[in-house]
């Protein structure tokens, strides 16, 4: 390769990949303009009046947006160190996501509407408008939620084995007569009414079935709280390590937010380059 091919594939890398320079949060502006006006595009076709006066020009709209992500998927490809790697990434994923429904409709119209999975890619305005606090808060909530994952299964569970057990009883207790023909059926009954929905569809008509899906829906209350105690106390465990990050992004893992004086990324441990020296102005 070439030294003035491979200063490009650079320049482009540090452009498209990363948001704290001008230029890659100037690009990035400029992908989610493009993105909000392609689905509210599809929106707007869904509207049988405007399709029927307007379908051609959305068609033609549709493709040229079409194409002008699929160049830009195909750029990322190209200057990324390890193209694979970031066609693995979350992002890799739903950037590819994102064209194929336009590319099927051509064979199959009605998952045409599908397109409108590219407002996915508008979780990038993090990148973008991270400005220090937007990063931080999700970097925060992400690791709260990772730590949290286990007491949540118990609780789950637990949740889980509790339903089981009430609809079970409540099958027993109201039985096929009143509606809960079967213990799935009374489970499905237990799982809406521990969640406060009560949809309604099925009802317990004797006085002890009434009393212990009056017991549920109390226990409902609490058990909803739960989870959300779990979270919040991780994420204010997580919050108080006010770690500062940015939207840098590794080219060899394709993960980002690391620190703004990290000199290796926390997920490969590959050294990161040097933004300063090596961004574009």
């Amino acid at each position: 390769m070439s030294e003035t091919l491979a200063s490009w594939r650079q320049r482009t890398y540090w452009v498209i990949f990363e948001a704290d320079t001008r230029a890659g949060r100037l690009f990035d502006l400029w992908l989610i303009g493009l993105i909000i006006a392609s689905v509210l595009v599809v929106m707007a076709d869904s509207v049988e009046a405007l399709h029927h006066n307007h379908g051609t020009v959305f068609m033609a709209l549709e493709w040229l947006f079409t194409l002008v992500f699929t160049v830009e998927y195909l750029a990322r490809l190209w200057c990324h160190p390890k193209p694979a790697t970031y066609a693995r990434s979350f992002f890799g994923v739903i950037d590819l996501v994102s064209l194929l429904p336009t590319y099927i409709g051509l064979f199959f119209p009605e998952i045409y509407a599908l397109v409108d999975v590219r407002v996915l890619r508008l979780l990038r305005v993090f990148r973008i408008l991270k400005l220090a606090a937007y990063v931080a808060e999700y970097q925060a909530l992400s690791a709260a939620l990772v730590a949290s994952r286990r007491k949540i299964l118990v609780f789950i569970t637990a949740v889980m084995m509790l339903v089981v057990i009430m609809g079970t009883v409540m099958y027993v207790v109201e039985g096929p007569s009143n509606g809960f023909h079967s213990i799935p059926t009374s489970i499905y009954w237990a799982i809406t009414t521990m969640t406060t929905v009560g949809f309604g569809d099925i009802t317990p008509k004797t006085d002890f079935g009434r009393f212990i899906a009056s017991v549920m829906m109390l226990m409902g209350w609490g058990t909803l709280a739960v989870p959300t105690g779990i979270v919040t106390t991780e994420l204010a465990f997580h919050s108080r390590r006010n770690l500062p990050v940015t939207t840098r992004h590794c080219p060899h893992c394709a993960a980002e937010g690391h620190r703004a004086d990290a000199k290796h990324c926390f997920a490969c441990g590959q050294p990161l380059p040097d933004p300063l020296a090596d961004a574009p102005r």
